[in-house]
């Protein structure tokens, strides 16, 4: 009965980042490009502030797939960083803690764009 509560933790958290996406998007001016940005930097001050990994305790991937997760891996990427090899790991802890996804999300997205041809819009 626990994979169940995680399913729904999961939905409800995940769901709930993208419902404040969407009413900052109805409700202001802030472009799209903006609030990803807005949470991506959420994610990096939960994450340094100490707030976002029991977030990721309780919803797992709801909290680890939004924009909000990248931030917080980056964050704690650089924290580890900079504990082994001081102020040099600030400038290299983010990039060597989401290499692993941004290659991933490059290398698929490439095979589908091998495998699906685009038409213009009429």
């Amino acid at each position: 009965m626990d994979w169940i509560w995680n399913y729904i933790w999961a939905f409800a958290v995940g769901g709930a980042l993208c419902v404040i996406a969407q009413l900052l998007i109805d409700l202001t001016r802030l472009t799209p490009a903006r609030i990803l940005v807005l949470y991506v930097v959420a994610g990096v001050i939960l994450g340094a502030v100490g707030l976002y990994e029991p977030l990721i305790k309780l919803a797992g991937a709801g909290a680890t797939t939004p924009l909000t997760g990248f931030g917080y891996l980056i964050s704690k990427g650089v924290r580890e960083a900079v504990d082994e090899q001081g102020l040099l790991g600030a400038l290299t802890g983010g990039l060597r803690a989401a290499a692993g996804g941004t290659a991933a999300a490059l290398v698929f997205g490439y095979i589908a764009t091998l495998c699906f041809s685009s038409k213009p819009k009429k």
